[in-house]
């Protein structure tokens, strides 16, 4: 259990899927509202101000593909992006914080609590936390629904350029060994840096393996 390992074809498979057409669909604000299941799907998942929308960003090679910002709780749909007329990029809105009502934070909750609980195409959840912080409680809350749902999540560790090398290491192993005997826990962490361009790559075959 640890960091994920590529040969040079599945790096290279991921490379060409993600340099392929991409093109946001549409921002779902309630389930109805959901595109035809006609496409795997993965998810991007993750406290406010994570990275989600910078990780996006950064894997298709686009620099405003998915609008990032530095105000937490941004992004208020379930945003859909089209790969290659293959497979669904999803990005959720980030959770633990928003400048809104409670009102809307409660349903932009119960819409995304329902979508991971019930999306049959929904190949794996990667769920981003922040390398700085480490697994929050609200991180936990996430994974307590994914496991009682048996939806299978991955964690990217992001923002890792961030850190001093000494703070770095031993980071997948100390997430690892808190989240091993979670049932729905996938147990390989990616290290990634939007900014620098760490784990890209490899964030890229992963995804290409799935679909």
């Amino acid at each position: 259990m640890s960091t994920p390992e590529f040969d040079e074809t599945e790096l290279e498979t991921g490379r060409l899927l993600f340099a392929a057409p991409v093109e946001f669909m549409l921002g779902v604000t309630q389930l109805s509202a959901l595109p035809p299941a006609d496409y795997p799907e993965v998810t991007f998942a993750g406290r406010s101000n994570v990275g989600k929308s910078s990780l996006l960003n950064a894997l298709t090679n686009r620099k405003n593909l998915a609008r990032s910002s530095n105000e937490p709780g941004r992004t208020r749909e379930l945003n859909y992006f089209l790969l290659n007329e293959q497979l669904y990029l999803v990005d959720l809105p980030g959770y633990g914080y928003a400048r809104a009502s409670k009102t809307d934070i409660a349903r932009w909750t119960k819409l995304t609590l329902n979508y991971l609980r019930g999306r049959p195409t929904l190949k794996r959840v990667f769920l981003l936390i922040d390398s700085r912080r480490g697994v929050m409680d609200t991180d936990e809350e996430i994974m307590d629904l994914l496991d009682s749902s048996a939806v299978v999540y991955q964690v990217v560790l992001t923002k890792v350029d961030k850190l001093k090398k000494a703070e770095r290491d031993g980071l997948v192993e100390k997430a690892i060994k808190r989240l091993s005997k979670r049932p729905a826990f996938h147990p390989e962490v990616f290290l990634t840096s939007s900014e620098s361009g760490q784990g890209i790559a490899e964030l890229r075959a992963e995804i290409a393996r799935l679909c």
